[in-house]
């Protein structure tokens, strides 16, 4: 029985993965100490880097794409975000918050899968919800 290339192929990189991963964890292992030391190091950097306005543009535009927003111009869409102050269906004034409440901005977007950008508004989280 002779089995495929493409079977052989798939195998290899599983394979590769597996082993791979293998190897992380052997140098996790074997270099705990020189890891921590080298987080403890960057700790500082890295909560700075966090509240640069790049940061939160790019994990907001993240988050929007994980959560199935489909833009032609991720861009302009969040420059339109941060630009609006109020609620487009209850025109109430918008927050944002870490925790959500009744004010906290959203980004509304239609959940049916389809090829054109579906954003629709920007809302409260209270009408946003109402409108699923």
């Amino acid at each position: 029985m002779e089995i495929e290339p493409e079977v052989i192929d798939c195998m290899n990189d599983i394979i590769k993965k597996i082993v791979h991963r293998e190897s992380n964890r052997k140098y996790r292992e074997n270099n705990k100490d020189k890891m921590k030391q080298y987080r403890e190091s960057i700790k500082d950097k890295f909560k700075e880097y966090c509240t640069t306005p790049e940061f939160i543009k790019t994990k907001r535009i993240c988050d929007w794409k994980r959560r199935g927003v489909i833009c032609d111009d991720f861009d302009a869409l969040y420059n339109h975000y941060l630009k609006t102050s109020y609620c487009d269906f209850c025109r109430c004034e918008l927050s944002i918050d870490k925790v959500r409440t009744v004010n906290t901005k959203c980004l509304d977007h239609d959940h049916s899968i389809t090829d054109r950008p579906n954003f629709r508004n920007i809302l409260c989280h209270s009408c946003n919800v109402k409108r699923r």
